[in-house]
């Protein structure tokens, strides 16, 4: 059996007495896309930011790569900075906002991660952003600064940003749902481009019918548990719980409604 590229076991998170995960399992295999769907609040983003640390899980155990930690709700028994980092390093985390750094060209933000992080050579982290940004379709806005950026052309950099550092999976949490609806598409491109070349993904997103076609699996999530998981034709397609049912019949509605106003915004003649 092909041993996966993350393993989580019964991953637990409250907040106060707020219990936001339940218990949650996974697998993600090499070059695999997992897609997270399901309605705010159920969990989906806690679990990818505990995926990658930036939210301590209360007791559970977290496998990506070779690296395991198990947690036991004490911060005591967590390990030291320098093996959380090295653990962090190893997921590229893209978020719902860009957070570049506003004093720094694009370039600037794209070498920044490896040549403070990584401690790689200036030379070799400039050639490799260039690389970067041409990726993603932006190299020739390699020098302009933030504020002169699109929504969309933010997140393309925030994308390679976070691919500069060399991750062995990378992090997706809503990263269209702050952009205008003409700019997901060239984001939706570039994150289907990654899973084209094999990039192992975990995306949370709304963009259901995107998760359908570029995800291996989906999850639907609800209330801090695992309610439906499997291929995502099937999930997205059959669903066989109740509570997907219903959330998939909710999107497709609105999205009915979203056709329909478009359709007369553009035509409104009777």
């Amino acid at each position: 059996m092909t041993t996966p590229l993350i393993d989580i076991s019964g991953l637990r998170k409250s907040f106060g007495d707020h219990a936001v995960l339940n218990g949650i399992s996974l697998q993600v295999t090499r070059g695999e896309v997992l897609a997270l769907i399901g309605p705010s609040g159920s969990g989906k983003s806690t679990l990818l930011r505990c995926i990658n640390l930036l939210t301590i899980p209360d007791t559970g155990r977290i496998t990506v790569g070779d690296q395991t930690i198990a947690f036991d709700g004490r911060r005591t028994a967590l390990p030291d900075e320098r093996a959380l980092a090295r653990f962090r390093a190893s997921t590229g985390m893209v978020f719902q906002h860009f957070n570049l750094f506003s004093h720094m060209t694009a370039l600037q933000n794209v070498m920044e991660g490896p040549l403070t992080v990584l401690g790689t050579p200036k030379p070799q982290a400039a050639a490799e952003a260039r690389a970067l940004l041409d990726k993603v379709g932006l190299l020739a806005r390699a020098d302009v600064y933030p504020d002169k950026l699109s929504g969309g052309q933010k997140q393309r950099v925030a994308i390679a940003r976070a691919l500069a550092m060399r991750p062995s999976v990378m992090l997706f949490d809503e990263a269209t749902s702050a952009l205008d609806p003409e700019l997901v598409g060239e984001v939706l491109s570039v994150i289907k481009g990654l899973a084209k070349e094999g990039m192992t993904m975990v995306l949370v997103t709304h963009e259901i019918g995107f998760a359908r076609d570029v995800a291996d699996q989906v999850i639907f999530m609800r209330d801090g548990v695992v309610a439906e998981s499997g291929p995502s034709s099937r999930v997205i397609d059959q669903p066989q719980s109740e509570a997907t049912r219903a959330f998939l019949g909710r999107f497709n509605a609105e999205t009915a409604t979203r056709a329909t106003w478009f359709s007369t915004f553009l035509d409104p003649t009777p």
